[in-house]
Formats: C-alpha cells, sequence, structure tokens
C-alpha cells in the first residue's frame, strides 16, 4: 500500500498478546508447583515470551504498513524498560536494536550480541569516555546540548568515525499526568529548548557548521502523555529537518530520531494504544515522515514489555488493622518502586492466587497488600477489594514486564528476585528458561563491600 494512501480506521486498543489471563493464570500455577516461588524464593519475575515476540512484530508490521518501500527503520529498545541480557537478545532475534543511555546499558546490549549498527547512544551526561567508546564502535549518538556538541567536535576532527551524529531538542510542547515522567516541558533537562529564545537559529546553523551533523532526535513519550501532543512533538522535528535541509541546500538530515514511550494500559489486559493508532496518526498529523525522504529510528521500551510480565509473590502473613486487612508479602518497594512512592502515577492491578497458585476465589473483601520493606508506606495496594488472603497464598502483581522486577531497589539489602521466561508447550503447559538467576547471599555482600571489611577500622 502506497504511503499516500492511508489503510482503513482501526481500532486504538487490541486484545493483550502473548495468550492473555488464561496463559498467565497456568504460568503462576507452574511457577509454584516447579518452585519457581515458594518459602525459599518468595518473589519472582515472570515473562510471557510469546507475548514479548508479537509485540515487537506488531511494532515492525505497524510502521512498516505507513513507511515507503526501502525506508531505513530502526525500532531500538529502551534498554533503561528491561536490563536482562536474555531480553535485550530475544528482541535483537526480534529484529530491534538498542537505545542505551549508560555505560553499564550498552556493555548489556553488546553482550547480548547487538550489531553496534543499531545501537543508539542517548543519555544527558555522557563523559569523554563514553563519547570516545562510542565513535570508535561507530554507534549512534545524540547530543544532548551545545557542550557536547562541542566534544563531538574535538572527537570527530581528531579521529575518523562511522557513527552517525545527531542532535536532540525539546519541542517544549508541555508535559503529560506524571510530570516527573515529561520529557518536553519547558525547563525540562533533556534537549536543546527549541523555544528559547535564538535556540532555533542556533541548532540550524550548528548542522550548517557541521557535515557531520545527520540526525535530529526528540523524545516526546512518556507514561501519561497524550498521544496527539507526541505527534505534535515529531511534527516540530520533521519541519525543523525540513528548514535546515532547505538551508543547507542538500540533503544533510538524513534521519529522524522519534524516540518512544507509547503510553500502556495499566487498567486492565486490554493493550491500548496500539502501535498501529499511534502509527496511523503520525502518518495523518506529519504526511511526510513516512515518505521516505528520512530514515526513522524509535525507541520504544515500556510498550513491548509491561503487559508481558507478572511479579508473583507468597503472602507471608496476614493480619488486621484498625479494622483493615493487610497481607503482608515478599513484593514492595523493591520490585514496585514507582507504585509504591507514587502510587497515584502509578496504579497496578492485583491479583490474588491460593496455596498452589489457582486464581483465589471468595467475596473480596478490602484490604492492603503489603511489600517486605521496613517503612511504613511499602504498600502496592491500599483499600483493595480481593478475596481474603491468607499466609501462603499468592498476589501477582500485572502488567510489571518493563522497569518494575528488572530495575530493582536495593531497600533493606532484600535481595533481587529470579526472573524467569515462559512459552506454552505443545500440550499448553508453560515451559521454563532463566532470565536471570535470584541473587545469593554471598552476592549481595560482596557488592556490598565484604571483601572490605577491615578497610575502615585500619584508618
Amino acid at each position: 500500500m502506497s504511503p499516500a494512501t492511508p489503510p482503513p480506521p482501526s481500532s486504538s486498543a487490541a486484545p493483550s498478546p502473548g495468550g492473555g489471563p488464561a496463559l498467565r493464570d497456568r504460568a503462576v500455577a507452574a511457577a509454584v508447583a516447579d518452585g519457581l516461588v515458594g518459602a525459599d524464593a518468595p518473589v519472582a519475575g515472570l515473562l510471557d515470551i510469546t507475548g514479548i515476540r508479537r509485540s515487537a512484530a506488531e511494532l515492525r508490521a505497524a510502521f512498516a504498513e505507513f513507511t515507503a518501500p526501502g525506508t531505513p527503520v530502526l525500532h531500538a529498545f529502551a534498554v533503561k524498560a528491561a536490563s536482562l541480557v536474555p531480553v535485550l537478545r530475544l528482541l535483537a532475534a526480534e529484529g530491534l536494536g538498542c537505545e542505551v543511555a549508560s555505560p553499564g546499558e550498552l556493555a548489556l546490549a553488546r553482550a547480548a550480541g547487538v550489531p553496534t549498527a543499531r545501537t543508539v547512544l542517548d543519555s544527558p551526561a555522557k563523559t569523554p569516555a563514553e563519547l570516545r567508546e562510542a565513535l570508535a564502535l561507530g554507534i549512534a549518538v545524540n547530543a544532548d546540548n551545545p557542550g557536547e556538541l562541542a566534544r563531538l567536535d574535538g572527537l570527530a576532527a581528531s579521529a575518523p568515525t562511522a557513527s552517525p551524529l545527531g542532535l536532540r531538542v525539546n519541542p517544549q510542547l508541555g508535559g503529560g499526568s506524571i510530570g516527573a515522567m515529561s520529557t518536553a516541558t519547558d525547563t525540562s533537562k533533556f534537549g536543546v529548548a527549541l523555544r528559547d529564545e535564538g535556540a532555533r537559529d542556533w541548532v540550524v546553523r550548528a548542522f550548517l557548521d557541521r557535515p557531520w551533523l545527520t540526525r535530529l532526535h526528540a523524545h516526546v513519550g512518556s507514561q501519561g502523555m497524550p498521544l496527539d501532543l507526541m505527534a505534535d512533538g515529531v511534527r516540530i522535528l520533521y519541519e525543523l529537518a525540513e528548514e535546515i535541509n532547505e538551508k543547507a541546500g542538500r540533503t544533510q538530515v538524513t534521519t529522524l530520531d522519534i524516540g518512544g514511550g507509547l503510553p500502556v494500559n495499566f487498567a486492565s489486559d486490554e493493550t491500548a494504544p496500539t502501535y498501529r493508532a499511534y502509527a496511523r496518526l503520525l502518518h495523518a498529523a506529519v504526511p511526510g515522515l513516512f515518505g521516505g525522504r528520512y530514515g526513522l529510528v524509535t525507541e520504544f521500551g515500556r510498550s513491548l514489555l509491561a503487559k508481558h510480565g507478572t511479579v508473583l509473590a507468597r503472602v507471608e502473613y496476614a493480619k488486621s488493622a484498625g479494622g483493615r486487612r493487610i497481607a503482608v508479602t515478599h513484593a514492595g518497594a523493591q520490585v514496585a518502586t514507582r507504585t509504591v512512592f507514587a502510587p497515584d502515577s502509578w496504579p497496578l492491578r492485583v491479583a490474588a492466587y491460593d496455596a498452589q497458585g489457582r486464581p483465589k476465589t471468595g467475596a473480596p473483601v478490602a484490604q492492603d497488600v503489603a511489600g517486605p520493606c521496613c517503612f511504613a508506606g511499602d504498600l502496592v495496594a491500599v483499600d483493595r477489594p480481593l478475596p481474603p488472603l491468607e499466609p501462603g497464598d499468592h498476589v501477582a502483581l500485572l502488567d510489571t514486564g518493563a522497569y518494575y522486577f528488572s530495575t530493582h531497589f536495593a531497600y533493606n539489602s532484600l535481595l533481587r528476585p529470579g526472573v524467569h521466561g515462559y512459552a506454552a508447550g505443545p500440550d499448553g503447559v508453560p515451559r521454563w528458561a532463566t532470565v536471570r538467576a535470584p541473587q545469593r547471599m554471598d552476592e549481595l555482600v560482596a557488592e556490598s563491600g565484604g571483601a572490605h571489611r577491615d578497610a575502615l577500622t585500619q584508618l
């Protein structure tokens, strides 16, 4: 289909891929039966591998549907959303690259075998050493600010590089419903603030003075950000590229990195919005985007993984206080940091299972679901109607495939949980693969300075 002819309208929502609640229920029961969660391993992360593959395929198909044949398109997964080597390897096998924002994330991408040509480095605080490494490897780099661009001037002059180099701009369109996640506000720390006095002229001149500067980058999306505002950011990026190329008298800007940040529906099993809905909106809002004049880079993260992950935790105790039931579990701020500290912005659904991992029945009773951390606010749900939870039962925190168990918060020196991927076998029974082994106590002691026990007493 020609990119000039929009496909027929489609729903902005779709059933969650990967087997949905039925497969999740089977995975929970199997995790309990197989001992992945139990008295000795009271919390774990579960990943629906079929669902992840399907989301990656839907992303590729959504953009391919609207993009002119032959247009270079790189979908670079935002590594911060799931900093787990096997996940990055899986996504690479599904045709995705990696967007990295630190030396550690770059190391993970390389360990996963992601080609450097399919890797993009974005960070607001790159050191000279990080930049030198990226340029030596040929990794695409988006400079965040004039100071970093000045560093690139010197580095690019001192050693030839095959790295595509770009500049990040902030369209300053405003924020979404979660201020801390909004990257395009007037005072955002990211990119060159495009609407500040003289900034747009400076950006154009920066490109005209540097023929090797060939990319423009903007990241407007985030959880809580409306799609029309995201599309407006892409439109501004496109128009800036057109202006630069016109004044250069040639096609200097060849690639637009439009970021990611597609919001996730945490309220039900429905996937909304879909990648196709977003691609269709971009096609309407920025008609030239998919026409083949520019290569495209995307940086989606949460939307690829969130619906396909579950935190499963054992209920250790059941008690009451002030007339309210409290289920004390092993899933709290260490695996659900954002939900505990910003519950209004990051509410999670909680599913109840019995001691065998079967969906729990019974009349719902309002209760708190508490975590193991030693502070009063360590609650993942408050006054939540659930079947009465008892010791030995299990709770599942849904839609936690991105950021939750992959980004552990080491409060109280709680061990990092194991992460296990699953896919249904021919008989429908989940098969398991280790993504990350549960952290051992000796590993925790070692990384907490165990080898230097007497160092301070000797001063």
